[in-house]
C-alpha cells in the first residue's frame, strides 16, 4: 500500500439492502490493511429494499457516516469526496449503472477510486448475466476457487478481460468452531425470503420443522428469520414464515428468532436450510449442516449448488437422527476455509488494490463490457432505471445531490414503500392463487 494510503485510507460502500450492506461493509474492512487508518462512509441506495434502522442494527456493522441516496446523488457525492476504494454492494444492474455513471462523472478527473464488487453469497442463477453486469470494476471478487474459475471462464468466453476476477472468501465467516453438542441440543432452520417461492412448499417446510420439534421434545428447534413483516431484504418475501405460522399449534421447544446469524450459530448443533449462505457459515465452523432435498434438488431452489457436498438430506433422515458429514474437497473449493486458511483469504485482493493505488499516473477510465455499441438494446434500459442516459450522464430532472427531501416527500415515500410491500405480501399472493384456480 503506498505511503499516502497506509496512513489514511478513505473507503465508501454503496449498498441496496441489509444483506448487501453487511457484505459490502465487511468486505471493505477485510480489504484494508490492519495498519491503515480507515474512514468508512456508507451510502444506502434508495429503493424497495433500503434497510430499516432495525435491520442495520441487526447487521452490526458500523460506519463513520451513513446516509440514504439516489443513484445520481451518490454519483455527485463521488465528485466531492476523494475516496481511495469504492465497494459496490448492489444487484448486477445497479453495479453496471454505477460503473457507467462513474465513468461519465469522473471523466477528466486526475484520480478515481479503485472500484470493487462481487456477490453476497452462493451464485446459483443468472451467472453470465450477473457477471457481465459487474464487468468493468477493478476487482470482481469471487468467494471461492470454484467461483473464480467460473467467473474467468464466462469473461474469457465473451472476449472480455478477466483480470479483475480475484479469489477471496465470504467476509462474514468466522465465529467459534463447533466443539460438541449444546444443552439443549439445538436445531436451527435458516429461512430464505424467496426460496421456496410458493405457499405450499413454504408451508410444508414449516410443518416439517414443527413436527421435528414434536418428535424431539428434548431439543430446541429454531426458525431463524431474516426480516420482520413489512421489511425487505435482498429478495422479496411474499409469504413470511411468521405469517404462515399464525394460528398454528406449536410445541414449547419451537421458537422464532431474529438477530445476527452468527449469534444463532453459536448455539446450533444442526443447521438446516434449503440453500441459504448460512450453510457456508456453519460449514466454516464445522457445525453439522443439512441441505434439504424434500422439494427436489433443483436450480430454482439453489440446492443444486451443494451437489457433492455430502450435506444433502431429507427431513425423514434428520428426524431419524442423521447428521451429514461434509466432503472436505468440496468444502475447500467453496471458500469455506474450514482448514484455517481464512486469515489469508483476502491477501491477494489487498495486494491488487495496493498496486492499483500506486499505479503511476492514476487509474484509467472504467471500461465495462457493455456499451451502447455492444448492447444497444439492453444497456440503455438498465441505465434509465437509475436516471442515467445511454452515455452514463444523469438524465434531466434527476434528483439534485445534497437536497434533503421535504416532509411531504418523506411521507409520500414511506407511503409508497408501504403500498409496495403490501402489494408484494398481500395482493400478489391472492392474485397468484386466483390465477391457479
Amino acid at each position: 500500500m503506498p505511503a499516502s494510503a497506509t496512513s489514511f485510507l478513505r473507503v465508501a460502500v454503496l449498498a441496496d439492502s441489509d444483506t448487501r450492506w453487511k457484505w459490502g461493509a465487511l468486505t471493505a474492512q477485510r480489504l484494508t490493511p490492519a495498519a491503515a487508518e480507515v474512514r468508512l462512509d456508507g451510502y444506502l441506495l434508495r429503493g424497495r429494499a433500503t434497510p430499516t434502522a432495525r435491520q442495520l442494527q441487526e447487521v452490526g456493522v458500523s460506519a463513520d457516516s451513513l446516509r440514504e441516496v439516489t443513484s445520481v446523488e451518490f454519483l455527485r457525492a463521488m465528485t466531492e469526496e476523494p475516496y481511495d476504494v469504492l465497494v459496490l454492494a448492489l444487484v448486477g444492474g445497479g453495479v453496471q449503472a454505477m460503473l457507467h455513471g462513474l465513468r461519465d462523472i469522473l471523466a477528466g478527473s486526475s484520480r478515481r477510486p479503485v472500484v470493487v464488487t462481487g456477490y453476497v453469497g452462493v451464485v446459483y442463477e443468472k451467472l453470465t448475466d450477473g457477471l457481465l453486469l459487474r464487468h468493468g470494476a477493478d476487482l470482481v471478487l469471487a468467494n471461492s476457487r470454484h467461483d473464480a474459475d467460473r467467473f474467468r471462464a464466462v469473461y474469457e468466453g465473451v472476449g472480455a478481460d478477466a483480470s479483475a476476477v480475484t479469489e477471496v472468501a465470504l467476509p462474514f465467516l468466522g465465529g467459534t468452531p463447533y466443539t460438541g453438542e449444546h444443552d439443549p441440543y439445538t436445531v436451527a432452520f435458516a429461512a430464505q425470503p424467496s426460496v421456496p417461492d410458493n405457499r405450499r412448499d413454504r408451508r410444508y417446510l414449516l410443518n416439517r420443522l414443527i413436527e421435528h420439534a414434536r418428535r424431539h421434545p428434548e431439543r430446541e428447534v429454531l426458525l431463524k428469520l431474516r426480516s420482520k413483516p413489512g421489511e425487505h431484504t435482498t429478495h422479496i418475501e411474499e409469504l413470511p414464515y411468521q405469517k404462515l405460522v399464525q394460528g398454528t399449534d406449536v410445541p414449547a421447544n419451537f421458537k422464532l428468532v431474529y438477530g445476527n446469524m452468527g449469534e444463532v450459530l453459536d448455539r446450533t448443533d444442526l443447521l438446516v436450510t434449503v440453500s441459504s449462505t448460512a450453510a457456508l457459515e456453519a460449514l466454516h465452523r464445522r457445525i453439522p449442516t443439512a441441505v434439504l432435498t424434500d422439494l427436489g434438488v433443483r436450480e430454482a431452489l439453489g440446492n443444486h449448488h451443494f451437489t457433492g457436498s455430502g450435506c444433502l438430506a431429507s427431513w425423514d433422515r434428520l428426524d431419524a437422527g442423521y447428521r451429514p458429514v461434509p466432503d472436505e474437497e468440496w468444502v475447500a473449493r467453496q471458500g469455506v476455509a474450514a482448514d484455517g486458511s481464512y486469515a489469508t483469504a483476502f491477501d491477494a485482493a489487498r495486494a491488487r488494490i495496493a498496486r492499483l493505488l500506486d499505479r503511476p499516473g492514476g487509474l484509467p477510465p472504467l471500461n465495462p463490457y457493455y456499451t451502447p455499441e455492444t448492447a444497444p438494446g439492453y444497456l440503455p434500459g438498465i441505465l434509465a432505471r437509475h436516471h442515467l442516459g445511454p452515455d452514463g450522464a444523469p438524465l434531466p430532472g434527476a434528483p439534485a445531490a445534497g437536497k434533503a427531501p421535504g416532509p411531504v416527500r418523506q411521507i409520500v415515500r414511506r407511503a409508497a414503500r408501504g403500498a409496495y410491500r403490501h402489494g408484494v405480501q398481500r395482493v400478489a399472493p391472492v392474485i397468484r392463487r386466483m390465477g391457479e384456480l
